[in-house]
């Protein structure tokens, strides 16, 4: 069937990967320096890419494909762990950009740049220098993560630790999980070694609390490390509930 669907423009596509959270269907992902379909059933047409992408590197077009297909959509972002949004109204897309259908504001990345925080509140400056931070929402091909120091915190650590953007922050990258709430799991899993093996981070750094359910975030670290290719350090940071870090070690 003749139907509109997204195609990519390789010259312009640099790869950053700003349209993979965009897509709400999970359509799009990041494969040899590209942005590619992983499926064409699972793209709507609908562009919600479009607005996001800052080559306009992505175009709506006609042209013989499958239908989009909502339950192989839901059985997908299930297996990422993703959310699933609510039927797309399949009204053709208008001109340009997808018919007013933008991608979520809250996932679009940005890099502060270093030396550059996010703002202040009162006399303390933030140390966050990128968005989005939840790991799934993360993109190990956002170019700020190439060679970076990354800190991965359990959600609850930045309300336990007083000084963490000060002194556990700074300088650094970050993503953000629940072992215990978060679904998808494996999903994590990917992302981690992709940050390893494809953004070639610097160090990794876990920071856990010191209940037992929090121990998930640093074993899915190591199982990362050993799916790898690549070997870096790992630090293990343990911070009591009534704040304060107990333990700080390397353990790779």
């Amino acid at each position: 069937m003749k139907r509109k669907i997204v195609r990519f423009d390789d010259e312009k596509c640099d790869g950053c990967g700003i349209c993979v959270n965009a897509c709400a269907e999970g359509a799009i992902q990041v494969k040899d320096g590209k942005a590619r379909l992983v499926k064409e059933l699972y793209c709507d047409g609908l562009g919600a890419c479009l607005d996001v992408c800052p080559r306009d590197a992505i175009i709506i077009e006609e042209r013989d494909a499958p239908a989009f297909d909502q339950g192989a959509v839901e059985k997908h972002l299930k297996k990422l762990g993703r959310p699933i949004p609510p039927p797309p109204q399949l009204a053709p897309a208008g001109p340009g950009h997808g018919g007013g259908h933008g991608g979520c504001p809250g996932s679009r990345m940005m890099d502060f740049g270093a030396g550059n925080a996010a703002g202040a509140s009162g006399d303390v400056s933030s140390q966050l220098s990128q968005w989005p931070i939840q790991l799934h929402l993360v993109s190990p091909a956002a170019p700020y993560f190439q060679g970076a120091d990354v800190v991965l915190a359990a959600d609850c650590v930045a309300y336990s630790l007083g000084d963490f953007h000060g002194k556990h922050l700074k300088g650094k990258k970050l993503a953000i999980a629940c072992p215990k709430l978060d679904d998808g799991q494996e999903a994590y899993l990917e992302k981690l070694v992709a940050l390893i093996d494809e953004s070639d981070i610097n160090t990794l750094t876990v920071m856990i609390m010191q209940v037992p359910c929090c121990r998930g975030l640093l074993g899915l670290a190591q199982r990362a490390l050993e799916s790898a290719k690549r070997k870096i350090p790992l630090k293990a940071v343990v911070v009591g509930i009534q704040g304060g870090v107990l333990s700080e070690e390397w353990v790779k």
